[in-house]
């Protein structure tokens, strides 16, 4: 069994949210005295149970609230001793009560009967597959998925309090939050439901012109304007020479009219999501130009979304709620749950489509539609962890276009409508709890820069990214 995440372990970083120091050591338990080590060892065994697992998460909030830092904390510990150290902490919050809160919160959960809205994509493999596979069951919730056509729809009906909470596109939250496109109400990106996961299409007699300077005056769709496909989409055409707003006409199509609009030559393409970058292959209408992967590695694109009223009002169902998506993100992300998941999806109240055409997708082993057969594993992935550096180009980007009318602080706005650090105690918790269980991005630099088509963008640099983009609606 790895080592989890100790707050009481002063050989390991258990936040490092801006990688103040290095790697652990490989033994976890190196250079401690006998005592202590041994001390730590049953810590670790006893996190196996789910609710002591919750009990250190909530161990980590209260020694991040006293030390700040991992390097504050870690000299603490290595001048007082585990057992000294334990001792100390308890005499201002005793730890024992932290197992009562946790035991409490699986007990007492204040809503159990849920209403959640999904728009039918791969991208909300979690919440589907989660409802088809009974993994909100394993919490005590008795969950209800509603099929969507649309996000103005889905949108909508979350303002409006029909969905306790909601597959939403990553940009939606935030612009919920600050009244973009709609009346303003706080929500919060929760966790990532897919990484990667989009295409750009093209109709099958733009074979020969996949060169995206010779794009202008095409006809493009888009999912929504509060999208990352639509951000994407801008960003693609205008490192190429055209502006998006002049050169090209961006339309907003819901994702399952998209291969008919194709069909019926009203677009020329679209930057969407799967099934339906694979199913106009599938039915011989279109073929992937690029996989949106390939312009940002590991890119946000759907999000799991919440309320901040709901979040207020059952803090013990959020966190039910968001550890049976988290579980089955995890799941959704090993190879044998991938076949699982697109079996389990293929039904007509949930994607509607050949059970083939998911299996092509989640496994990442599909045809182009250009006569080559492609392998790649990671086609799309889920990543739950959302990034401030992820938050800050979405909000930088809302601001490139003019969504969002005026400079702003992108960073310290992305800490507000973004729960990073929450989500990602709660991922480090469950794998405390089981050993079986992995995410491969819970230790991430959050504030890391990514290279997107080629340019670097770090969130402390923001503004500058954006005043250095052809195009800018802000210039």
């Amino acid at each position: 069994m790895t080592h989890f995440k100790d707050p009481f372990n002063p050989n390991i970083d258990v936040w490092n949210e801006c990688g103040e120091a290095s790697d652990g050591p490989v033994d976890p338990y190196a250079g401690l005295t006998p005592d202590d080590a041994d001390i730590l060892r049953k810590r670790a065994q006893q996190s196996l149970n789910p609710e002591v697992g919750m009990t250190r998460a909530l161990e980590s909030s209260v020694m991040q609230g006293l030390f700040k830092t991992d390097i504050s904390r870690r000299a603490f510990l290595r001048s007082a001793g585990v057992t000294g150290a334990l001792a100390a902490v308890a005499t201002v919050f005793p730890l024992s009560s932290l197992q009562l809160m946790a035991e409490e919160a699986m007990k007492n959960l204040e809503k159990t009967k849920l209403t959640l809205g999904f728009v039918p994509i791969t991208c909300a493999t979690p919440i589907i597959g989660g409802h088809a596979l009974g993994f909100y069951e394993r919490y005590g919730l008795d969950v209800d998925i509603v099929k969507t056509a649309g996000w103005a729809v889905s949108r909508d009906k979350c303002l409006n309090g029909e969905y306790d909470g909601s597959h939403l596109l990553y940009p939606m939250p935030m612009a919920m939050s600050l009244g973009i496109g709609s009346t303003a109400q706080p929500w919060r990106v929760v966790s990532n439901v897919n990484t990667n996961g989009q295409a750009i299409v093209l109709a099958n007699k733009h074979l020969d012109n996949q060169d995206p300077a010779n794009w202008k005056g095409f006809t493009f769709a888009v999912p929504f304007e509060y999208s990352m496909h639509n951000l994407l989409l801008r960003n693609y055409v205008a490192d190429a020479g055209l502006d998006p707003d002049r050169d090209i006409q961006i339309r907003v199509v819901p994702p399952p009219e998209m291969v008919a609009n194709l069909r019926s030559e009203n677009v020329d393409g679209y930057l969407a999501p799967d099934p339906f970058c694979q199913r106009a292959v599938y039915d011989q209408v279109g073929f992937i130009h690029k996989l949106t992967l390939d312009l940002w590695k590991q890119h946000p694109c759907c999000v799991f979304g919440l309320s901040q009223k709901f979040i207020d009002e059952n803090p013990n169902t959020t966190m039910a709620l968001t550890t049976s998506i988290l579980e089955a993100t995890a799941s959704a992300e090993t190879a044998e749950g991938r076949v699982a998941f697109a079996e389990s999806m293929a039904p007509a109240n949930y994607l509607n489509q050949p059970v083939e055409i998911l299996k092509q997708i989640l496994t990442g082993v599909f045809p182009d539609g250009q006569g080559n057969i492609k392998s790649v594993p990671d086609r799309i992935s889920f990543m739950p962890l959302p990034t401030q550096t992820m938050s800050t180009w979405v909000l930088s980007q809302l601001r490139r276009w003019n969504y969002i009318e005026a400079d702003t602080d992108y960073a310290t706005l992305a800490e507000q409508l973004v729960l990073t650090t929450t989500t990602r105690e709660r991922m480090r918790a469950m794998m405390a709890a089981d050993p079986n269980l992995t995410f491969s991005d819970v230790d991430q630099d959050v504030f890391a820069p990514v290279s997107i088509q080629g340019r670097e963008f770090a969130p402390a640099n923001a503004q500058e990214f954006i005043n250095s983009q052809p195009f800018s609606r802000t210039i």
